[in-house]
Order: structure tokens, then C-alpha cells, then sequence
């Protein structure tokens, strides 16, 4: 069973929780002013982007102070009368070892909408009672919805952390992981997860699991955001639905490139659907998508798309009987376009050098990269005098002549030789 490294990893002190020092201490400082007696503020508000550490520093400061917590989601607890049987009992009486409680409203954005039954009018009865202290979490405390509720709560602004804070967050998780990770790579990662911890956990460990070193190569095709989110939200739909026309809306409601989404799949399948015959109806699906995307290539025949989308959504999704939920199962990022990344560059070069073969040798670029550029790096790495001639007649640049040459040194004496 996979294990998500945000549980896995989940800070347990508040010292473990990265960034927003001043934050920190002032929900702890408030906390502790409970010792003395009921303070002013009854709540404490911690509002600010998704992923910067809110919840879990309420959860933290809980367990180093051996308060007992009891925690819901405020989304769950739209009603007056459903506030009331949670947060109002909790909040009146001791709890049965005689021991402090603290009261965890999260999200409570969740009860800001159309769906709100007085469930925010009686909230504010109860923070104006409370005999515990209650903590609420939002992403944002000025929603005119909150103007009464912020009159009882000490507002706690909570901020992303520096990418500097969390390269160095992921780099603890990597070595726990036993995992060498590279900093560029790392930083990476950060900054596409636009310093939403998070996120920037959730994709390391998608890009991580399983390697024993990261570098900057294995991370630089990482999609942005936005865009890999709504891979994975197909994903989820075409894997676990079972309703062959969600899997096919999903599709039609994404901008998703047809192509790139059957690597997705095809990659993804096999970990997702684990029973064997789940996994033969499932990949007989897409062999039969493949077919028609070859057609596609070889006839340009695009009315034939719509069966390429209907065998790799509709017939994957359906082929899902008997596969039992194991637990969190990461996405992986397709090994054949991260190879085809990986190599990008090399392989631009190829067609370039190609290019320029065929304008010597009336021959098309790619014959010329197949059939004549093995010859040329055989040549190049072994006889400095004929490279440098054929180097001038085909007017290669230096990038070029390196490839060719294979290193440095070499490099350099036909470059001599030439000039």
C-alpha cells in the first residue's frame, strides 16, 4: 500500500512546520493565554493560501501541549443545528480526563455559501461562549460573510513559505526517503507548486518514488500545475469511475492532448487496476485506441479520433470489475515522453546536423540522421584531419562538431585543424 509523504511526512512539532515564525508564535502565545484564564479573543482565525501549514499547525501545537483536539470540517457543518450538537457541546464542557480541549473548525469557507443554513450565525454564538479555545481556518478571513465572525477571532495571517524554506523541507523528505536529490531539482519542484508545500510534497514524491537519486533532468517536462492537475483529475475519472460516459466527458471537458493522455493511461493502468482481468479488458482497450492512432498518422484521418478517445476512456473505464481500492496509489509521469524529454536536445541537434547532410547530399534529413551520422561520429571520434575537412564542407558549427566528436579534447584539435 502507498502511503501519501503528506501523512507520511506530516510535521508532529511546531518546529517541524516550515515558515511563518511570527504565525506560529502568535497562535502559540494565544493558546497559552488560556492558562490564565478566559482571554478576549475566545477564537483565533489562521487564514491564507491552500498548502502553507494552518491546520497542522493547530494540529501540532495540540499534541506538543497535550490538549486533547477535536477536529471537524466546517464544509460538513452547514446548519444551526449541526454547529451546535458539534462545536457548541464541545465547546462547554471539560473533557472526561479532566484534561484542556481545543476545537478545529477547518475550512470554514465551506460554510460561507448558498448552502448555509444559519450555520454561520451560530458560530458566532458560540465563539462569543466558548470555554475552550476554538480555532477556525479559511483562505480568507475578509469574506463579508466573516465581518461578525472576526469581531470574537484574533486574526493569524498565515503566507507562503520562501522557496528557500521548502527546498529545504524536500530535501529532508528525500533523504528520509533514502533519496539523493539534486538542488536545482528540488527548487524546481517549488516553484511549480507555486510554494504551496502541499503540492510541492504531493509532486515530489510523484517524481522521486522509486529512484534512489533526482536530478534537474528528471523534473524539467514536469507540466505546470494547472495543466498536470487536470491530467490527474481525468485520470482519476477514467481509473475509478466505472461510468463509461463521465470518462468520456472528462476528456471532452479538458483541454487534454489526445496523445499525452494515452501515454498517461497506458503508464498508469497497470498499478490502478490490479486484478488480471480487469487489466486485460483494460489494455485490449487501448491496444485497440492504438490501432486507430496509427491509422490516423498513416491516413490523416481525423474523424477516426473519436475512436481512439472511446477505447481509452469508455473501455478503460468499464474494464474496472473486480480491483479492490488499495490505498493512496501515486500517478507516474509517462516513461516514453519523459525519455523523449530527456533526450530533446540531443535529438534536435540530429535533425540539424541532418539538415545539413542533405543539403550536401540531395538526401532526405532523416536517411541522413538513420544511415549517414553513424558514420560521421565514427569518423569525428577517430580521424581529427578528415572531421575538420568534413566539418568545412558541411559548415557545422561547433555544438555540432562536439557532438560528433564525442569530447572536449577532440573537439578542440579539429576545431584547430579547421581554422
Amino acid at each position: 500500500m502507498h502511503t501519501a509523504w503528506t501523512q507520511k511526512h506530516k510535521p508532529q512539532t511546531l518546529s517541524e512546520i516550515i515558515g511563518n515564525k511570527d504565525a506560529k508564535q502568535k497562535f502559540l502565545t494565544w493558546l497559552k493565554s488560556w492558562n490564565r484564564g478566559i482571554p478576549k479573543k475566545r477564537a483565533a482565525f489562521l487564514y491564507g493560501p491552500p498548502g502553507v501549514g494552518k491546520t497542522v499547525t493547530v494540529e501540532a501545537l495540540a499534541k506538543e501541549l497535550k490538549m486533547e483536539l477535536v477536529e471537524k470540517n466546517a464544509s460538513d457543518y452547514r446548519t444551526t443545528e449541526a454547529i451546535k450538537r458539534f462545536a457548541g457541546l464541545a465547546s462547554q464542557y471539560a473533557t472526561l480526563s479532566g484534561g484542556k480541549r481545543l476545537i478545529l473548525l477547518d475550512e470554514v469557507d465551506g460554510i460561507s455559501g448558498k448552502a448555509d443554513r444559519g450555520g454561520v450565525r451560530a458560530l458566532t454564538e458560540i465563539l462569543k461562549t466558548t470555554r475552550s479555545p476554538v480555532a477556525l481556518t479559511a483562505n480568507d478571513a475578509y469574506n463579508p460573510r466573516f465581518s461578525t465572525i472576526r469581531k470574537y477571532c484574533l486574526l493569524i495571517e498565515f503566507k507562503k513559505p520562501t522557496i528557500r524554506e521548502i527546498v529545504s523541507h524536500l530535501k529532508k523528505i528525500s533523504a528520509r526517503e533514502g533519496i539523493a536529490a539534486d538542488q536545482e531539482a528540488l527548487k524546481f519542484i517549488a516553484e511549480r507548486a507555486g510554494r504551496d508545500v502541499r503540492s510541492a510534497v504531493n509532486d515530489l514524491q510523484v517524481l522521486a518514488q522509486g529512484k534512489k537519486r533526482l536530478v534537474y533532468d528528471d523534473v524539467v517536462w514536469y507540466a505546470g500545475r494547472d495543466r498536470k492537475e487536470v491530467i490527474f483529475n481525468v485520470l482519476r475519472t477514467i481509473l475509478y469511475s466505472r461510468d463509461s460516459w463521465e470518462a468520456k466527458k472528462a476528456v471532452s471537458a479538458a483541454d487534454v492532448d489526445p496523445d499525452m493522455l494515452f501515454n498517461w493511461i497506458y503508464e498508469n493502468a497497470p498499478y490502478h487496476l490490479t486484478d488480471p482481468h480487469d487489466l486485460v479488458k483494460a489494455m485490449d482497450s487501448l491496444a485497440l485506441a492504438d490501432i486507430y492512432r496509427k491509422r490516423i498518422r498513416a491516413t490523416q484521418n481525423w474523424s477516426l479520433l473519436r475512436y481512439v478517445i472511446d477505447f481509452m476512456t469508455s473501455g478503460v473505464a468499464v474494464a474496472r470489475q473486480r480491483t479492490k481500492s488499495s490505498g493512496w496509489i501515486p500517478f507516474r509521469f509517462p516513461e516514453k515522453i519523459r525519455f523523449l524529454s530527456s533526450t530533446r536536445g540531443e535529438r534536435a541537434l540530429q535533425s540539424a546536423i541532418g539538415m545539413k547532410v542533405r543539403r550536401r547530399c540531395h538526401m532526405s534529413a532523416v536517411r541522413s540522421v538513420k544511415e549517414v551520422l553513424p558514420y560521421l561520429k565514427i569518423i569525428f571520434e577517430n580521424n581529427s584531419e578528415m572531421a575538420a575537412g568534413l566539418s568545412k564542407w558541411l559548415d557545422l558549427d561547433e555544438n555540432m562538431i562536439e557532438y560528433l566528436a564525442g569530447n572536449k579534447k577532440q573537439t578542440k584539435m579539429i576545431v584547430a585543424k579547421i581554422g
